[in-house]
């Protein structure tokens, strides 16, 4: 119960408005049940991202691998599509901020980093000659560059791409990346 309240309130008006003593309310219960339940509040918060992260990895994973292109373009639209539905239970993924600057849990960083990789695996197959650090960060400035489209375009910021044009204009964007690397045809 007192994590599909916590779900609920992050989904519904985002992290900042997640309060400790409002999702011990809402579930009938005392904050001490949340502290015995999950440790802290971060612990609380935690377990929510964890379970964002497990239903994103399935959706990305879910994308056809036939075609490392075609792939590249599914995981974008993909993670589009994730973060127009559920843009308040990602956000928290990225804004939260662990209480006392401690560090993020090892499983969860591996969980975010495994589903990361999945941009890896076509990078790999379209540039099999190149330095395998450098198709790594390439993959990660991929996924920044995506991530950071669309998040701001949900935000509807001054500068963002409008939202509905985020479809079009992230497949642009991985078009011109793909094009400047020299794996899409200039035209």
């Amino acid at each position: 119960m007192l994590l599909e309240v916590a779900r609920r309130e992050i989904s519904s008006n985002g992290l900042r408005s997640l309060k400790i003593r409002d999702v011990a309310a809402a579930a009938d219960c005392s904050v001490g049940s949340i502290y015995n339940e999950f440790g802290d509040f971060d612990g609380l918060i935690l377990t929510v991202n964890r379970e964002t992260v497990q239903r994103l990895n399935a959706l990305l994973s879910a994308v056809p691998d036939r075609d490392p292109v075609e792939q590249l373009f599914g995981l974008a639209d993909t993670y589009r599509s994730f973060a127009t539905e559920h843009a308040n239970l990602l956000r928290s993924l990225f804004e939260h901020r662990m209480e006392n600057d401690r560090p993020f849990p090892d499983d969860l960083l591996q969980m975010v980093m495994r589903t990361f990789a999945l941009m890896h695996a076509p990078m790999v197959r379209l540039l099999p000659d190149k330095d395998p650090v450098e198709v790594a960060l390439l993959a990660r400035m991929m996924f920044s560059a995506v991530h950071g489209i669309i998040s701001l375009g949900l935000e509807e910021r001054m500068v963002a791409v409008p939202p509905n044009s985020l479809r079009f204009q992230v497949t642009q964007f991985v078009k011109t990346h793909l094009t400047g690397m020299g794996i899409l045809p200039r035209r």
